[in-house]
């Protein structure tokens, strides 16, 4: 108990060292961008004056190291700074965008468990076989495809051609759960990926769990067929599927930018995309330093199931 107790110790502040790199980047990457805020806002053909006036408001003509400091003094109170654009919190425009960004996560995440676990551990279950050999190629076929081609792939069959489906969610506003048939197209296409490497993941795992030596000795004593797979064999399973789903779950919510742009959802690519538009700084650092968060804490959550289900392999990392 006491190594685990290190082993939780150095992790923790593991992801404590990568929180304060994740701002220290963000906070150069945003610096480093081209352009000029002060110049965006102040509108076509600005006034040299007017250009100075808003940068002495918004604290634009103070040195970079003072306002770092500031900046990352209001992270530690949950001040993620206010827009240049709209003169708003940051947090509130983000809140606004947060909504259809975590359904879509959401609605992902809860069918790609038991989709990838269960097609992963029906192909081991079949090894070699017809049904191992079809779950192989279609998994690997559809990872193959990028979300943007496979998504524009269903907007043009189940939308366009067979109108089965709305192919955006124009005109749907934000209640998006209001409509769910909106929904169906974009967790399709999000899901299509990730199923097929979280299943492959733990087929793997299963195969070599179900010709270990622990599993024979298992069933050497006996047991049942379903206990030996799903007592024994999957939990070890488990550990490097863990992995690729924190990995996952940090590329819905960071990476789904792609596909509330296909399907036109006001979420918070929607937010990033204006907010690079507008050069509004404060936005993109606040939605940066998010997914940053997000990425820091759910690796670290995964480390933690993983040394749960297979110890031996989190004191090796």
């Amino acid at each position: 108990m006491a190594g685990v107790r290190r082993w939780t110790v150095r992790r923790i502040l593991l992801g404590a060292a990568q929180t304060a790199a994740v701002v220290l980047l963000v906070f150069a990457l945003t610096e480093a961008l081209p352009g000029d805020a002060a110049v965006a806002l102040a509108g076509d053909d600005p006034d040299p004056a007017r250009i100075a006036a808003i940068r002495a408001a918004l604290h634009l003509d103070r040195p970079a190291h003072e306002r770092l400091g500031e900046w990352a003094a209001g992270l530690l109170h949950g001040d993620l700074g206010v827009s240049l654009a709209s003169g708003r919190p940051v947090a509130a425009v983000l809140t606004e965008g947060f909504g259809p960004t975590l359904l879509l996560a959401g609605l992902t995440l809860a069918l790609l468990i038991p989709a990838g676990v269960g097609l992963g551990v029906l192909a081991a279950r079949r090894e070699g076989g017809p049904v191992d050999r079809v779950v192989s190629s279609v998994t690997l076929a559809v990872y193959a495809v990028p979300e943007f081609a496979f998504g524009v792939l269903l907007v043009t069959v189940l939308a366009l051609r067979l109108g089965w489906l709305p192919p955006t969610a124009v005109g749907y506003g934000t209640d998006l759960l209001a409509h769910p048939d909106v929904l169906v197209l974009p967790v399709l296409v999000l899901l299509s990926r990730p199923v097929c490497s979280i299943s492959r993941l733990v087929r793997a795992g299963m195969v070599e769990a179900l010709a270990s030596p622990y599993v024979a000795q298992a069933r050497r004593y006996g047991l049942s067929g379903a206990r030996v797979r799903y007592a024994h064999a999957l939990p070890n399973a488990v550990a490097p599927a863990a992995q690729q789903l924190a990995r996952t779950v940090d590329w819905l919510l960071c990476g789904v930018i792609v596909v509330e742009a296909l399907f036109v959802i006001p979420g918070l690519g929607t937010v990033l995309m204006d907010a690079v538009t507008a050069r509004d700084v404060p936005v993109v650092q606040g939605l940066a330093v998010v997914f940053g968060l997000v990425a820091v804490v759910l690796n670290l959550a995964a480390d933690l199931v993983a040394h749960r289900f297979a110890p031996r392999a989190g004191a090796a990392a």
